[in-house]
């Protein structure tokens, strides 16, 4: 799999192309999702990811999929993992070699 360098927030992208663009509030987001205020801010502001059923709430807000707001939220965790996760000494399984599978 390969991982975008330095992906946004999903917060960022519901700010960005989202909220700012048809000019609604946090307060009128949240209204119009059902979320409190804070709920929205926090993941607006970066301090909180997409849920399932956040992604749920965007996707029929917005006109998008659950799947698109999941991704987008998977991304950047992962990408924040890989900053802080050490995998250095993690074991390396393989499956063994059957040595039929190469005779003719």
């Amino acid at each position: 799999m390969t991982i975008m360098h330095s992906p946004p927030h999903p917060g960022e992208i519901l700010k960005e192309l989202y909220l700012e663009p048809l000019n609604l509030t946090i307060t009128e987001a949240a209204k119009g999702l059902q979320v409190t205020r804070k709920t929205l801010s926090m993941l607006v502001n970066c301090h909180a990811g997409v849920s399932p059923e956040m992604a749920l709430k965007l996707a029929k807000a917005f006109n998008t999929t659950p799947e698109s707001w999941l991704n987008m939220q998977q991304q950047y965790s992962l990408w924040e993992s890989e900053k802080e996760v050490d995998t250095s000494h993690v074991k390396m399984f393989s499956w063994p070699h059957n040595e039929n599978e190469h005779r003719t």
